[in-house]
């Protein structure tokens, strides 16, 4: 069934929240071709010029979005609002009650008062009585919708696939990365998918009026699919030689990954394997098939349909492979700068005569293994703490260099040290690189 058609309405500005996010930049590309103006809003704008540089971007933290008249100057010349916020878990820098709940109510009810249509993406399963505060913060923000006055639609997408991925969409990916065995946890965790091109073309039928206002439903496929089939199906969709085995991970350890996951996650790292994910996987991401078609629109597409739109490339193998050496690659960097440091403590008489041994007095000596033992612990610090860790990369590559030109301006004979300290730097200003480019999330 080919695409209704959406050209029936006058093109329109649409605010889109959230716009560079995996939802947001599907749905925004998608009215860009349709002949909307999109304006996008996100707390990061660099990050949204980098993955939308074609549209206008406005700077705002939904944590200072809770009232109404804080969402009026966003409103202006705006005829629709797509909300795609949204957050996993409770963290530094995302709070899900304000972000799915009362940033949502301020912005609904400022719609409403503007005359904006509002298109909320929520998710499968958002109940307020949901066993989660992820879903349960969602439910509470799509009845604040309701009951705002507002023209709205609700989608309520399953697992949303798409080129790109992030979050759990990545987690699959790593899954079925691993070589020769598949390691899994609650294989049989029920799953339905959604591709993100449905998705956006239910937002466009929305602004079209080809699906009415006060439109409430789910948008997922209508089969539905055990974990363990579709880190299979995406196995193969990638290319991957099917795995050996499968290793089925047990719960009491899948909770003491999630245990450690949230504690990264204070850090800032939103690991996939958080206990929010665990139990929204273990609890399944299914809905009720919404009847779309009974508005001339295409079902959803199927797992299998919506892998083959999109074939696999080279890229997506990398990604894939690199997603899985991440945390691998940052950890190996924070435990060789930290016990670079530490030596450094423990030996700092030994290190300062090879300094004492070319002429330096021996206080300047030991002061020099000292501050920089610091700057090494420091260096692991900083990598640690994913606000800082992409900045950290680039300041390890800098004091890797500036060693490597001290030490052959000072105390050039360590070139030939039979354990080859200076040569061994060198692989970790390389790591530094890969690590910087693998932290690229969006």
């Amino acid at each position: 069934m080919s695409d209704p058609i959406l050209n029936t309405q006058p093109r329109m500005t649409v605010l889109i929240v959230g716009a560079y996010g995996l939802i947001g930049c599907g749905i925004a590309q998608r009215l860009a071709r349709d002949g909307h103006t999109i304006i996008g809003l996100g707390r990061d704008i660099a990050t949204g010029k980098r993955v939308l540089p074609a549209i206008d971007w406005r700077e705002a933290d939904l944590r200072s979005l809770t009232q109404e008249n804080a969402w009026h100057p966003f409103l202006k010349g705006v005829d629709a609002v797509v909300n795609c916020s949204g957050a996993l878990q409770d963290g530094p820098e995302d709070d899900l009650e304000i972000v799915h709940h009362f940033a949502v109510a301020a912005l609904a009810q400022a719609c409403a008062s503007a005359n904006v249509k509002l298109v909320q993406i929520s998710a499968a399963g958002a109940q307020e009585n949901a066993t989660t505060p992820f879903l349960a913060s969602k439910a509470r923000g799509d009845t604040a919708i309701e009951s705002s006055g507002v023209n709205y639609h609700i989608f309520r997408p399953g697992l949303v696939l798409a080129r790109h991925s992030y979050g759990g969409t990545t987690m699959l990916r790593m899954l079925a990365a691993f070589p020769l065995v598949q390691p899994i946890a609650i294989p049989d965790a029920k799953i339905q998918t959604v591709a993100l091109d449905d998705v956006a073309k239910a937002v466009s039928a929305a602004l079209s009026g080809t699906i009415p206002n006060f439109f409430v439903g789910d948008l997922v496929e209508s089969e539905t699919h055990s974990l363990r089939e579709v880190v299979a199906s995406m196995r193969q969709w990638l290319g991957f030689s099917p795995a050996r085995c499968e290793v089925v991970i047990p719960l009491f350890l899948v909770q003491v990954m999630s245990i450690v996951a949230d504690g990264l996650g204070k850090l800032g790292w939103r690991s996939p394997l958080r206990s929010t994910a665990i139990k929204v996987l273990a609890d399944g991401v299914t809905g009720v098939q919404a009847n779309i078609s009974a508005f001339g629109m295409p079902p959803v597409r199927s797992l299998s349909q919506t892998l083959a739109c999109m074939p696999a490339r080279a890229e997506d193998r990398l990604f894939a492979r690199m997603a899985l050496l991440t945390p691998i690659i940052i950890a190996t960097l924070i435990v060789f700068w930290f016990l670079s440091g530490v030596i450094g403590f423990i030996s700092v008489h030994e290190a300062a005569r090879v300094l004492e041994d070319v002429g330096w007095p021996h206080a300047f000596a030991v002061s020099s293994v000292l501050f920089w033992a610091t700057i090494d612990i420091a260096l692991a610090v900083g990598l640690a703490y994913r606000p800082y860790s992409k900045m950290m990369c680039w300041s390890a590559i800098a004091v890797s260099l500036f060693y490597l030109a001290a030490s052959t301006f000072f105390v050039p004979n360590l070139w030939l040290d039979p354990l080859g300290p200076m040569v061994k730097v060198l692989p970790s200003i390389a790591l530094a690189l890969v690590a910087r480019i693998a932290l690229e999330t969006r």
